[in-house]
């Protein structure tokens, strides 16, 4: 068995060993993944006989169209790891076990649609529904405020536009209008930073109410987006640059694999 790890060829010249530990590989990091269009997976290991020690140099995995918790989707995201330990046990059962975390260069790409998706996702409605800021239950006489209609324009060097609808039990319909720029927190959170409330967007009547509506949902925004919540499962992200770039946000940093998911 192990003597076709490192014999067997394909007509491509590729190691028989890589080949199953490419499939393994994919099969593996798809239950990642609630949903997802593509995931490929290149494995790198020369020479292919590493492979008998449980050893490989790395390996890069891109995914496009992933779906993670089923309620946010990701238009691409990637990997590229460290050096591997592997248990060959596990391999030859079909599944992928390392031996040890490895850590591997992430790149994660959002687009504007997906973004306004996930205003709508269960997790982050439960965040926006009843809710009891201080600065807001002094608008409200003490009850719980909510918010909808959350909708976010992506723009240039790392700024964002948010438009939402506000509920008081003494006010419906407060409209929300703001530009932020985007900014990291100990490499784990994503804040709102330098907010701009738009007043010419706002009726004269309704700015002042608006104003401080709309300062309060940026503090709500601000405790709402860690990215420990959005971990996948053995993996930790930490992001360590975040751009814009046209209708996209692209996030790029590192990830610690602890594991991947058992097969079956």
């Amino acid at each position: 068995m192990f003597g076709g790890l490192t014999d067997l060829k394909n007509n491509t010249g590729m190691d028989f060993g890589e080949r199953m530990l490419n499939s393994v590989a994919t099969q593996s990091i798809r239950h990642l993944f609630s949903q997802s269009e593509s995931v490929d997976v290149e494995i790198r290991c020369q020479p292919a006989s590493k492979l008998l020690q449980g050893t490989i140099d790395g390996f890069k995995m891109e995914g496009k169209g992933l779906v993670i918790r089923r309620q946010f989707r990701a238009d691409m995201m990637s990997f590229e790891t460290d050096a591997v330990a592997l248990d060959l046990g596990a391999l030859f059962g079909g599944n992928l076990r390392l031996r040890q975390p490895t850590n591997a260069i992430a790149r994660v790409i959002l687009s504007e649609p997906a973004i306004n998706e996930a205003f709508e996702a269960e997790l982050v409605q439960k965040r926006l529904v009843g809710v009891t800021h201080p600065r807001l239950l002094e608008l409200s006489g003490g009850e719980p405020v909510s918010f909808r209609d959350v909708s976010l324009t992506l723009l240039p060097q790392a700024r964002v536009e948010i438009r939402a609808k506000a509920d008081l039990p003494n006010r419906s319909n407060v409209d929300i209008a703001l530009q932020a720029h985007l900014k990291l927190e100990r490499r784990k959170r994503l804040t709102f930073d330098q907010p701009e409330f738009l007043s010419a967007d706002i009726e004269a009547d309704n700015q002042g109410l608006s104003e401080v509506v709309t300062s309060a949902f940026v503090d709500v925004l601000n405790d709402m987006v860690d990215f420990d919540r959005f971990n996948l499962d053995g993996v930790m992200l930490r992001v360590n640059r975040l751009e814009t770039q046209g209708k996209t946000l692209v996030f790029s940093g590192y990830a610690q694999i602890d594991h991947v998911p058992r097969v079956g």
